[in-house]
């Protein structure tokens, strides 16, 4: 399928076959180029539908973004804007996988493939709610951001210009099976890094195994960090993603490295601090730090979408959105099984993409 060519009319038909074609262009965090096409290619399927979009962006930096938004004079209505990453994460292994992960296979009523729910599918049902917009004059947005999956990066470089659009609401489409929730924690990434002193492997008593040092503090941590909860968001926790050193089997190893995930309902100070302070971390540094999101239930409008009553468990570009918009009420709904999300054999029922469309172009309507 070429949407640019007009094959997809901006609703539920042909979605599937776009969101196959977004799926197949290969658009990891951190590769500019992956990530630039999808945004081209998306523009391009809006405008075949709707030539009359018009389209803020910046590319060329290392973190590239685009708004879509409706044209014309809004008039004293506030916009509503759609917030969707283009990114996703790293395949793995691909031998562990049952379908081509870049393939855009469409079997068994699924979308299969690598960002297929994470969030692809939200990117198409988002692009049909925009050209509902244009079609009926109703102000709306649609915000494509890069790098969501590795701190939101993409939507740092883009809060200038939704402060300045001023969105009534906002929409991240991430997969919810088209729940509406209103909120979640944050993010507080560390990079712990412990020293120590190279001997000879048959001396280990002459060193100071840096390892050793650094895998008894990630032990103690399970016990001792000060985690706090929270009514709505529920508990903070803790993460190893990553714990490397040493060069080889037989030197004591001087240095050693971890890179924790806490998910927090704070600011995370008092969790930094802990770290901070412990004998055996020579150094702590901040990788990414991305504030909790909260919603009030009793807002007109959310109150009207019929919100669960729980908080989504992962971050999205809310954090960095949220800041710059205060009291706008922000709902993370889309198409797509949270399980799915970052999965091997990732995909998206087509009748949730097809709901999906359904909702958010009545909501624009």
């Amino acid at each position: 399928m070429d949407p640019a060519h007009g094959t997809w009319s901006g609703s539920e038909q042909g979605a599937a076959a776009l969101l196959s074609a977004l799926v197949r262009q290969r658009s990891v965090s951190g590769d500019v180029a992956g990530q630039v096409a999808v945004i081209d290619t998306v523009l391009a399927a809006v405008r075949a539908v709707a030539p009359d979009v018009g389209c803020e962006a910046e590319l060329d930096g290392p973190h590239p973004w685009a708004l879509l938004r409706t044209g014309g004079d809004p008039g004293p209505a506030a916009p509503l804007l759609f917030a969707c990453h283009v990114d996703t994460v790293p395949v793995g292994s691909s031998a562990d996988w049952s379908v081509d992960p870049f393939g855009g296979e469409i079997a068994d009523g699924l979308v299969h493939g690598r960002g297929a729910s994470d969030m692809k599918a939200g990117v198409v049902a988002s692009a049909a709610a925009l050209v509902e917009a244009c079609r009926r004059d109703t102000p709306a947005a649609l915000l494509l951001t890069s790098d969501e999956e590795v701190g939101c990066l993409g939507a740092v470089q883009a809060r200038d210009v939704v402060r300045a659009l001023a969105p009534g609401a906002v929409v991240i489409p991430e997969a919810t099976h088209n729940r509406v929730h209103l909120g979640h924690r944050g993010a507080l990434w560390l990079r712990v890094v412990s020293r120590g002193r190279a001997a000879h492997g048959s001396t280990p008593d002459l060193g100071v195994n840096a390892i050793a040092r650094l895998a008894d503090l990630t032990v103690r941590a399970r016990t001792e960090l000060p985690l706090a909860a929270d009514p709505f968001l529920g508990p903070e926790t803790v993460n190893l993603g990553t714990l490397s050193g040493g060069t080889a089997t037989n030197i004591v190893p001087d240095r050693a490295e971890a890179h924790l995930d806490h998910r927090v309902v704070g600011d995370g100070a008092d969790l930094l601090a802990w770290w901070e302070h412990q004998p055996e971390a020579d150094e702590v540094t901040v990788t990414s730090r991305l504030p909790a999101v909260t919603t009030d239930a009793g807002d007109p409008w959310v109150a009207r979408r019929e919100p669960a009553s729980e908080p989504v468990r992962y971050f999205t570009d809310a954090s960095v959105l949220a800041p710059v918009l205060p009291g706008v009420p922000i709902a993370i709904w889309g198409p797509g099984d949270p399980a799915r999300m970052h999965a091997v054999d990732e995909n998206v029922a087509v009748a949730e993409l097809e709901h999906a469309i359904r909702a958010f172009r009545a909501l624009v309507r």
